[in-house]
């Protein structure tokens, strides 16, 4: 009796299949990196964006491109740079002279799934042209609005701050993202499959062994279908205490914004749904917590110097709550 009713509440089988048919896919280039794919595919169902961050060479780019070429949609991809400026991103009127007026020619933006690479190594003026299309999907240019159709997504990559010719992504940017994904570097074990994988492909170009499992349409049904997963009371309760913790903590400078809490929402919803479950546990709370906090939160300069990490400040704050189960 229990097995119908969840059948009749949600049925996830589509959902679970396309993600399979995406992770199968990825499979066949990538080695490991399985938090990194799940984490993209859970944004792209929760309709969220994607900031990746690792040092060059550990396959951020890579797979950000295996997975927009598993879903049949626009693909665009920008490669900032320090001189890039907001119209190379947006786009900009062109006389026509032939009807005498100016038309508008559409930037790489103008896409379903926008590939952003190293995005900071651009500067503040650059940053500022995603402000409004990151949040509301639309661009507005001398007055005239155009609205991108969904899908929209944005997969950026970015450098260590450390690391030379690179620039602070703002705070009002960085809170538009889902998701801060670290990438690590890959276990020796790891290393050597990767090396053993590559040299069987030989000359093949890796790109053409994605096929592409999803368009937009079953991409709209799958966001259907993850909003409508089911979550308790008392985990909405947990996710506001928690969100509004980090605003009280004596390590942390700047807290986690109210878009902080629907972005843990949504994503444990997706989370859920990923798992094969129509509803939320606290486990799904707790899994997303890190990628969706890490990155809007600013500890404060005294942890900063002792070289705490964002990732130990939520863990400590967790100890201190209680779980809901």
């Amino acid at each position: 009796m229990e097995d119908q009713l969840f059948e009749e509440r949600t049925n996830l089988t589509m959902l679970n299949e396309a993600i399979l048919s995406i992770r199968n896919e990825i499979k066949k280039v990538i080695v490991g990196q399985d938090e990194l794919v799940k984490l993209i595919i859970t944004a792209l169902l929760a309709d969220g964006h994607v900031l990746i961050e690792g040092v060059p060479g550990v396959a951020k780019t890579l797979t950000a491109k295996l997975v927009s070429r598993s879903v049949a949609v626009q693909f665009s991809r920008i490669q900032f740079t320090p001189d890039l400026m907001p119209s190379d991103v947006l786009g900009t009127p062109v006389f026509n002279p032939k009807e005498s007026v100016f038309e508008f020619k559409r930037g790489p933006i103008f896409g379903n799934i926008v590939l952003i690479d190293e995005i900071n190594r651009a500067p503040a003026k650059t940053q500022s042209a995603l402000f409004e299309v990151m949040e509301e999907r639309q661009i507005t240019i001398d007055g005239k609005t155009y609205r991108l159709p969904p899908p929209f997504m944005v997969l950026a990559t970015q450098n260590p701050i450390e690391q030379e010719g690179t620039y602070r992504l703002p705070e009002a940017q960085l809170d538009r993202f889902l998701f801060k994904i670290v990438v690590p570097y890959p276990s020796e074990e790891e290393e050597i499959e990767i090396l053993t994988h590559f040299h069987k492909l030989a000359d093949n170009n890796v790109l053409d062994a994605i096929t592409p499992v999803l368009d937009a349409a079953q991409i709209a049904q799958l966001r259907s279908l993850v909003k409508a997963i089911i979550i308790d009371d008392k985990l909405l309760q947990f996710i506001g205490k928690f969100t509004h913790q980090t605003r009280n903590h004596k390590s942390i400078y700047l807290g986690a914004s109210p878009r902080a809490s629907l972005a843990v929402m949504n994503a444990s919803k997706a989370i859920a749904a990923i798992n094969g479950r129509d509803f939320v546990i606290p486990d799904d709370i707790l899994e997303v917590i890190p990628p969706v906090l890490r990155h809007r939160i600013i500890l404060t300069p005294d942890k900063e110097m002792e070289g705490i990490s964002e990732d130990t400040v939520l863990k400590d704050i967790l100890h201190t709550m209680d779980i809901p189960r």
